[in-house]
């Protein structure tokens, strides 16, 4: 596969700050790299991030550095079971003197957002998100009213708590670009975190690195990356194999029961050009696709009855997927 030419100078000096932003990510926060990529293809490709881990994983504290290291606005709503749509979105106030309404705006109206334990949050707003995370606007009294370019949402649940949660609709786990697991910490990381805990000397503080022009302009240069044909034939080929599962054919027979739709298409190509991207190439490579591919289609996938009683998980059919389709030559 031949690769495109070299990015010109503003492209390359825009992905230099990125590749910045990745390593203070690192030094801030006691995960793996790949886990860290994922917040900033988020941010790159204008997508929105599940985060989903048990408590005290640094979930929230990953978002909240991000947000320190970029020069955009950033809000915190804690989801809980009694949140109302006008918690989030906002509402218009009657002023009995002026004799009008004048609108009182939500911490929606933010850059970076962060929906800590959003699947605690009743079902009207999750349908009031829904629309931010989709249109990128919110209506309030029936009036629309923009979000801006870009508006992210960064989510964290916890898979282990049932009770007083509520599921998110198959609709609105779609429209999060990547869902990605926070695994608990390797001895050696563990040992670095608590290094870190223990350490009595003040932290530097953390200086932005990122303008919201400049991600802006990461975005349009992602979207000028080199993507083979027979790599967008790759991609269709893994959508294609969902489908084929769901129909009782294929590698994925009897073990689909809802396939991916092209929303997932679009966020392979998408994600795997910001990837290179961040690897600091101006040409996409199957690596790159197959790298992003768990989670990007595990939260888009519907196992049936059947793949789940012989032990079969999401992550576990994706790696069966990408290991018996062909990557291009």
């Amino acid at each position: 596969m031949n690769s495109s030419p070299l990015l010109s100078e503003q492209a390359s000096a825009t992905q230099e700050k990125f590749i910045q932003v990745r390593k203070k990510m690192g030094e801030g926060v006691i995960w793996p790299q790949g886990l860290l990529d994922t917040m900033l293809l988020s941010l790159l490709v204008g997508g929105h991030l599940l985060l989903e881990g048990a408590p005290g994983l640094s979930k929230t504290s990953a978002v909240k550095i991000l947000s320190t290291l970029v020069q955009a606005n950033f809000k915190r709503i804690q989801f809980t079971p009694d949140l109302l749509p006008l918690d989030l979105l906002g509402t218009r106030i009657f002023h009995a003197q002026e004799g009008k309404f004048s609108l009182e705006k939500g911490p929606i109206f933010t850059e970076i957002l962060l929906a800590d334990e959003i699947n605690r949050a009743p079902p009207k707003v999750q349908s009031a998100l829904l629309e931010a995370m989709q249109e990128k606007q919110v209506t309030i009294g029936g009036e629309r009213l923009s979000l801006g370019n870009i508006f992210t949402v960064f989510a964290t649940q916890n898979p282990i708590e049932q009770e007083g949660t509520y599921p998110l609709p198959e609709a609105q786990r779609d429209r999060f670009f990547m869902q990605a697991k926070v695994p608990y910490p390797s001895e050696e990381d563990e040992a670095k975190i608590l290094a870190l805990a223990l350490n009595q000397a003040p932290l530097t503080p953390i200086q932005p690195i990122l303008s919201v022009q400049e991600i802006e302009a990461g975005r349009r240069f992602v979207h000028q990356l080199y993507l083979d044909p027979k790599l967008c034939a790759y991609i269709i080929r893994l959508v294609e194999e969902t489908r084929k599962g769901m129909r009782g054919e294929g590698i994925l027979k009897g073990l689909i029961n809802w396939a991916l739709s092209p929303r997932a298409t679009i966020a392979l190509a998408t994600g795997a050009k910001a990837l290179a991207f961040l690897n600091g190439r101006s040409y996409v490579l199957p690596e790159d696709v197959k790298t992003i591919a768990p989670d990007v289609m595990r939260h888009r996938l519907l196992l049936t009855y059947e793949a789940e009683a012989e032990g079969w998980t999401p992550d576990k059919v994706i790696q069966e997927l990408l290991d018996k389709t062909p990557i291009p030559a």
